[in-house]
């Protein structure tokens, strides 16, 4: 019987949050995954093959096919955690849910507003400088969400604090919010971050596989 030491397949879209923050859990981990950049106007149809649902990230390991994004973030950091970002209080993981629920919800409807003609965009974004309030005064006090030292709730949340600031940036640079700004900045700031942002071609079947992380 012969083993299939290949490693884990990794589908990722460079610009989407969710596939950045599973890129950093992978980079933190140490672990090593084959990296294929999909087009998501043009999906590759090994990509669609293995998640029908069409969206990134999408991890495919010998056993599982792991199609969320925390999840693929739990995955690899339960296997390797050199950083220590799964040493934070319960509550992490509720800041992690405000995230991906109310927040991002509201975010896609002032980012997006053209898609949602029912909905008023500056009451949407209203909903979400909610969220953005309550973290700036989380960490009014400390450089992170829970004190002097980078949880996995800070690295699931920031990708998406990011896509909000960018949907306007001068509005966002106008709110009085200095420790989120600090935050988001020196979270974009990181080694980390410049790593997962580096570019790669389009995938399709028959390339030459792209290790990730590539040597730094």
């Amino acid at each position: 019987m012969t083993l299939d030491l290949s490693p884990p397949v990794l589908y990722s879209f460079r610009r989407c949050p969710y596939a950045m923050r599973a890129r950093l859990a992978i980079l933190a981990s140490g672990l090593t995954v084959e990296l294929r950049e999909i087009v998501l106007r043009e999906k590759a149809p090994e990509f669609l093959a293995s998640s029908p649902k069409g969206t990134v990230p999408v991890l495919v390991t010998p056993s599982v096919v792991i199609e969320e994004s925390f999840d693929v973030m739990l995955w690899a950091l339960e296997q390797s955690d050199p950083e220590g970002w799964l040493a934070m209080p319960e509550v992490g993981y509720e800041w992690v849910a405000r995230c991906d629920g109310p927040f991002k919800t509201a975010l896609d409807h002032t980012k997006y507003a053209v898609r949602y003609p029912d909905l008023d965009p500056e009451q949407e974004r209203r909903r979400a400088a909610e969220f953005l309030v309550d973290l700036n005064l989380q960490i009014a006090s400390s450089d992170w969400l829970f004190g002097a030292k980078c949880t996995l709730a800070d690295i699931a949340i920031a990708p998406f604090v990011r896509q909000f600031t960018n949907s306007d940036r001068s509005w966002f640079d106008a709110q009085p919010w200095p420790n989120l700004q600090r935050w988001l900045s020196g979270s974009l700031a990181s080694d980390h971050f410049a790593r997962i942002m580096t570019k790669y071609p389009k995938w399709q079947a028959g390339d030459r596989p792209v290790l990730f992380p590539s040597p730094a």
